[in-house]
């Protein structure tokens, strides 16, 4: 799961969360997710979906937030054991 653009995801490949580990897992996935400006996208609701007269800035600041929410989960997600993943 190494990210060439974020070295500090590796913390995530050498501490993934096996059910044990919440506090350390937690502690290091929102040091990556903080570097990746991403931790709004998990500890903020969704916006609204899109009105029919939504402003093309209004629409560039949502495609933006579902963009980075996809890319949180899956942080989220690969930083799991596989058993973790499952349940």
């Amino acid at each position: 799961m190494v990210s060439m653009k974020n070295p500090l995801a590796a913390i995530l490949d050498s501490n993934r969360f096996t059910g044990l580990n919440y506090q350390d897992w937690l502690r290091n996935l929102n040091l990556v997710l903080s570097s990746e400006k991403l931790v709004y996208a998990i500890e903020k609701s969704p916006p609204e979906e899109a009105p029919a007269d939504i402003s093309p800035e209004e629409l560039i600041t949502l495609d933006k937030w579902r963009d980075d929410e996809v890319k949180a989960r899956c942080y989220v997600m690969a930083s799991m054991s596989n058993e973790m993943q499952r349940v």
